[in-house]
């Protein structure tokens, strides 16, 4: 299949992705969890099935919490979010809450405030930017002996392009997840985000080099089939490499705890996305810029 020749249906789908990702997190906005909002998450599984909202609300009014999130987990758990506590409160609530159920088991307390929430947020953001600059350095710096016809930076500008599209799908998915499913991002989620870049640049690199390796040898071959014998030459290894990983990454998410579940789907989205923009997106992006400096010169 020449994938370079398809490359605009391959734009189409992943134009489509993207552009409704970024209309989700225009419209609805990142579902930030405690680690970056502060607040306490308070995680109970009862003996029976869970109280209702309605109970629970009437059982915690005395503390004046303010607005608590309630969120159900099974036919016996739930979650609650709320304002920031203090070991005395903390241990206050739950001992009203064991009134409605004197088993109800604590399985988690996080407490997170605002001051580092905010911080945490702050140092998130400079970790995406940072591993972006570097990565664009390093594209910079390994492509630099290529200028025909394409020049290296543009290598660069391309990876860069791949990689905002393979970390807007999992976005929007956790966007939409936390909008209808109640699903927070947390610091894990970065965590998983930065691991996405990492991995998506490293697949598309080694078709980059493969493209680098056949222009030298055969340097009177037009651009455009170079690319196609490229990723001919790479898709194998790309897919079985990903494979792999995406195999463990469903045994983590079906068979992990419940903190690792949504980790390992934003991985196993990121991973797919990654094994796809390299192979249909950043290589043919190659070609469609080289055939727009033919037409500008022509």
């Amino acid at each position: 299949m020449d994938f370079v020749a398809l490359r605009k249906v391959f734009y189409m789908i992943s134009g489509a992705l993207v552009l409704t990702s970024g209309v989700m997190l225009a419209v609805w906005g990142l579902p930030l969890g405690i680690d970056f909002t502060g607040g306490s998450l308070m995680e109970l599984e009862f003996s029976g099935s869970a109280p209702s909202q309605e109970a629970i609300d009437s059982h915690l009014a005395m503390f004046e919490l303010g607005d608590v999130q309630i969120q159900q987990t099974g036919q016996k758990g739930i979650i609650l979010r709320m304002r920031d506590l203090d070991e005395e409160t903390h241990q206050q609530v739950l001992g009203a809450l064991r009134g409605l159920d004197s088993m109800v088991l604590e399985k988690r307390f996080v407490s997170v405030g605002p001051v580092i929430g905010s911080e945490l947020k702050r140092k998130a953001v400079w970790a995406l930017v940072l591993v972006l600059v570097m990565i664009i350095a390093y594209i910079a710096v390994a492509f630099r002996h290529v200028s025909h016809p394409i020049s290296s930076w543009k290598y660069g500008v391309v990876a860069i392009i791949a990689l905002i599209h393979d970390v807007a799908i999992p976005t929007g998915l956790f966007v939409y997840l936390g909008r209808f499913h109640g699903v927070e991002i947390n610091a894990l989620f970065i965590s998983a985000l930065l691991t996405i870049l990492g991995f998506s640049v490293h697949d598309t690199i080694v078709v980059f080099d493969r493209v680098r390796e056949n222009l030298r040898k055969h340097s009177a071959t037009n651009f455009a089939e170079t690319v196609h014998v490229s990723i001919h030459e790479t898709i194998v290894r790309s897919i079985n490499t990903s494979l792999t990983l995406i195999l463990v990454l469903l045994t983590l998410f079906f068979l992990g705890g419940e903190s690792t579940k949504y980790f390992s789907l934003a991985l196993l989205v990121g991973t797919i996305a990654g094994t796809y923009s390299s192979i249909f997106i950043a290589s043919p992006l190659l070609v469609t810029w080289q055939k727009w400096q033919e037409k500008k010169v022509g």
